[in-house]
């Protein structure tokens, strides 16, 4: 596994970081994981802190980033964060920000036009925001080349013609009209079912349980393997205690069944797993430690915090 800062090499895919946000997400554990207990959150306090927690607030802090892969002569965006300029009413940390993140993207080498396809791996507020972006008063594709590609399933729960109830309540409101219908309208989704094959070395797989429709991408190239699993870990003590769900999964059983399984499949394939999420070095390692699971090493990105 060759090794640049914020990048790194698996087979023949290269990996680069791009950020968004970092930092409080304005939640303490309690509020964000209601099934953790405290005492989990103090006994792995020294790696838990302080790129995962803040035990002087309390407060959890995160990453809102995207995975840039360049796979096979094409440029692969794995979710597109928060976005600017977006009325949030009932996400406020989310709302009308005015970040620096296509600058950063640029910096990595990519323009808006580069991209060829993006994968939303569910369709939450922070997952899809810069499907789009602002062009006078109108809401237009960021990525006018790419072909996005969501899971039918979470298309049809989040539409709002579909009148499903969600566990946020209203706190996806908007994200549907301004960050998902501008780019099927513009004829730039694929919505897969099942599992979608991008190339020979990516795959895309169903992984319900946080939404009807969560998705995993999964690597496997040249020996090396990986699995993008956008919100299946919000943190990484769900690695050690994989029963505790976030406070935003739709159905807590399925999400529990889900994060099992991938984990267990991680730990046997020593595959680097990517949380859509996490500050620090962002994807680790990890093996089974009975019914559980623990950190072998971290991923050697450089750590944000």
């Amino acid at each position: 596994m060759q090794q640049e800062p914020d990048q790194i090499v698996l087979g023949d895919v290269t990996i680069t970081r791009v950020e968004e946000f970092y930092g409080s997400v304005e939640m303490t554990p309690a509020q964000f994981f209601p099934d953790s207990s405290g005492g989990s959150w103090d006994e792995h306090r020294g790696w838990l802190a302080p790129d995962f927690w803040n035990p002087g607030t309390d407060e959890c802090h995160a990453a809102v980033q995207s995975w840039l892969l360049r796979s096979e002569g094409r440029t692969i965006l794995v979710d597109t964060g928060v976005g600017n300029h977006k009325d949030r009413p009932y996400s406020p940390i989310w709302s009308r920000l005015d970040t620096d993140y296509l600058d950063h993207l640029a910096a990595a080498g990519v323009r808006p036009e580069d991209v060829d396809v993006v994968v939303n791996t569910h369709l939450h507020v922070d997952h899809v925001g810069w499907n789009t972006r602002l062009d006078g008063r109108a809401w237009v594709p960021t990525f006018p080349n790419a072909t996005y590609l969501m899971t039918r399933r979470d298309f049809e729960f989040w539409d709002p013609a579909g009148e499903h109830r969600s566990v946020l309540g209203r706190g996806n409101q908007n994200v549907f009209e301004d960050s998902v219908a501008p780019v099927h309208e513009a004829g730039l989704t694929h919505l897969w079912e099942g599992s979608y094959r991008i190339d020979a070395n990516l795959r895309l797989d169903l992984a319900p349980g946080h939404t009807p429709g969560s998705s995993v991408l999964v690597l496997d190239s040249g020996g090396d393997r990986a699995l993008f699993v956008g919100d299946l870990l919000h943190s990484p003590l769900q690695i050690v205690e994989p029963d505790v769900n976030s406070c935003f999964c739709e159905d807590p059983a399925e999400s529990r069944a889900t994060r099992h399984e991938l984990l267990g499949r991680a730990a046997e394939d020593r595959a680097l797993v990517f949380p859509a999420h996490f500050g620090g070095q962002g994807a680790a390692e990890v093996e089974r430690t009975g019914s559980k699971f623990s950190i072998k090493q971290w991923a050697p990105f450089s750590r944000i915090s």
